[in-house]
């Protein structure tokens, strides 16, 4: 048996353009504390995530650690549930472009409510049932970044390469040890290797057996998890060339998930940068490096020199700082407490002040207390009115950035206490760039690209 008739049935229709449809995707976590382990608020891990993967491409998903990629990947994947809204499986272009209407429309009539109801029990992977439920699973599988933690270590090769064809019942018996020959083979091993354990192979080694336990089935989809980050140079160019050679051969759809810009470069065709569970950037990856559209996106190609080699460098600092806190995400634009061109407008809130007097050696100590209003408003009370009228001064004529400055409605001092207010401003959403090209940022053009 060749091996592109290993495990044929049950792949996606032909007609379908769309192997998945990401749609207003957040998935948090509850935070408990206390002895009755009361909720005492969320992690927002993936806050409103929406994008498309058509059949045949590599879409990569960058970001710092911490900014929810892996979290997407698991949702995608269907090994976790989503918080809300969706994702959608196997959609053509006239029934996604049907279910956006649907799901953006304010009002529905009871005729169009049934029809959504329809189209979720059909293509979104947490209402799917039975053999609907079957054919996504079999269609669209992951691997991990530790390649050692997702293999068990008590099995042999044979066996966690054949388990998924057995599971779907695919084969059995002398007939199944030949199927797995069949796919040891096609990612570099062999039938010497039938019979080993995990740890009697190096990294690239386990690496290779879970992409040939992802192919069992045949998927139309596999979600890659930093699949060579653990791995040296070399081993890691095999792997990606490997990957390049079995999407061409077999028209496999890739989520790439990495925060390797050079790698990415290397793989994709469109890229999504996030940054604290929201889409900053996505475009084709030629304008993601040659024309980026959002201050991280420059800052992350900053802290990457290599990947700008014979390129006109950017100007951009590279990234300095913490990622905030994802159960209390900035205001705005959630990059614009790090942003070294942020703007009035971006949205400043109380927590930039406490975050900036965390930096002012003695007047962070001398805070005894913070009440917010609402996220753009509060009082800091301090020990002592001299602390406070330091404050005032220095947000006033001080070291504060401009931005923030500029942004004050109210300050005002009364005794120990200090009344702030920012302007409210509503989240950045992403804008069109150009063609398949979108950011979120309050710029129309970068300082540095128009320099």
């Amino acid at each position: 048996m060749t091996a592109e008739q290993i495990a044929t049935s049950g792949s996606p229709a032909a007609g379908a353009d769309n192997v998945l449809g990401v749609r207003g995707l957040e998935k948090h976590f509850p935070m408990k504390e206390g002895a009755l382990q009361r909720v005492a608020g969320y992690i927002r891990a993936v806050d409103g995530v929406s994008f498309d993967l058509r059949r045949g491409e590599t879409l990569g998903l960058v970001g710092e650690s911490g900014c929810g990629k892996t979290t997407l990947g698991r949702v995608v994947a269907g090994l976790t549930d989503p918080t809300g809204g969706g994702v959608y499986f196997d959609l053509d272009d006239a029934t996604r472009d049907r279910l956006d209407h649907l799901l953006s429309a304010d009002a529905l009539t009871e005729q169009e409510s049934g029809e959504l109801d329809r189209l979720k029990g059909a293509h979104r992977v947490d209402h799917l049932q039975g053999e609907a439920w079957r054919r996504f699973r079999r269609n669209t599988q992951m691997v991990f970044q530790d390649s050692f933690a997702s293999l068990n270590p008590r099995h042999l090769v044979r066996d966690i390469v054949g388990r998924p064809l057995q599971v779907h019942r695919e084969s059995g018996g002398s007939d199944l040890t030949e199927k797995v020959v069949e796919l040891l083979e096609l990612v570099g091993l062999g039938r010497q290797h039938l019979y080993r354990y995990p740890h009697q192979f190096s990294g690239g080694q386990r690496q290779r057996i879970s992409i040939a336990r992802a192919l069992a089935l045949d998927p139309e989809l596999i979600v890659l998890d930093e699949p060579t980050s653990a791995l040296d140079v070399s081993v890691q160019a095999q792997i990606l060339n490997l990957l390049h050679e079995l999407q061409s051969e077999r028209n496999l759809t890739y989520l790439f998930i990495t925060h390797d810009l050079s790698v990415v470069r290397h793989m994709a065709d469109r890229i999504v940068v996030m940054y604290l569970g929201r889409v900053a950037e996505t475009g084709s990856t030629a304008d993601i490096f040659g024309h980026p559209n959002h201050p991280y996106t420059e800052a992350l190609l900053a802290a990457s020199p290599d990947v700008l080699e014979g390129e006109e460098e950017s100007s951009m600092q590279a990234l300095e700082g913490s990622v905030p806190d994802p159960a209390r995400p900035p205001q705005g634009c959630r990059f614009h407490t790090r942003c070294p061109v942020a703007t009035p407008i971006c949205g400043w809130e109380l927590d930039d002040v406490v975050l900036w007097l965390q930096d002012q050696e003695g007047l962070f100590d001398e805070i005894a207390g913070v009440e917010r209003r609402d996220p753009f408003s509060g009082e800091l009370t301090f020990q002592n009115e001299g602390a406070a009228a330091t404050l005032a001064e220095a947000i006033r004529t001080g070291p504060v950035p401009d931005a923030m400055r500029t942004a004050l409605e109210r300050l005002e001092v009364k005794g120990r206490t200090v009344h702030i207010a920012f302007n409210p401003v509503d989240e950045v959403m992403l804008t069109r760039r150009g063609p398949g090209h979108e950011a979120a940022c309050v710029l129309d053009e970068l300082p540095s690209a128009s320099s």
